[in-house]
């Protein structure tokens, strides 16, 4: 007489896939990442003003040599920081959406991820280009350089990347 198990019953051969533990890391820092963004792209709308007020203070501090070279360097070539200045806030309202838009994209895409969603990865690089994009459309191809802006860009080429390395745990 055979007998038949509980074990073969339990259905534990179509068990739901479990978030992995490096995925979760990424995804929380992700959060806190959007935080961030949410919060500098607001004082930056809040501050275009005042900085443009004072863009040519900060231009004679720079050339007078009064300001610490690492910060110079940040801040580049004094006519391209004029001019980053001026069309930052020229532009800041559709900078602003954008930089918002590219926040929700960040936060939904790494909430779908958590989901094991396939659709997340992309939403989230996405939400990553676009400020890079905006920064392209709106203020000029100068404002791609400098310190300030290879930091961002590496920080968001890793994100990128170990995202990537997490897609085969993407299944729906």
């Amino acid at each position: 007489m055979t007998t038949v198990t509980n074990d073969s019953l339990t259905g534990n051969d179509f068990e739901k896939p479990v978030l992995p533990s490096g995925l979760n890391v990424l995804t929380i820092l992700t959060f806190i990442g959007c935080v961030f963004q949410l919060g500098g792209g607001i004082f930056t709308f809040l501050n275009a003003k005042k900085s443009f007020d004072e863009k040519d203070k900060i231009i004679a501090q720079m050339q007078s040599g009064e300001m610490p070279k690492f910060v110079r360097s940040m801040m580049g070539d004094p006519a391209h920081f004029e001019e980053l200045v001026t069309k930052s806030y020229e532009n800041r309202l559709p900078i602003l959406i954008i930089s918002l838009v590219a926040v929700a994209l960040c936060f939904v895409g790494a909430m779908q991820m958590r989901k094991l969603k396939k659709q997340g990865y992309l939403l989230y690089v996405i939400g990553e280009l676009l400020p890079f994009l905006s920064m392209a459309l709106f203020i000029g191809v100068f404002s791609m350089s400098g310190v300030g802006f290879m930091i961002g860009a590496c920080i968001t080429l890793l994100f990128i990347i170990l995202y990537t390395t997490f897609r085969k745990n993407l299944v729906y």
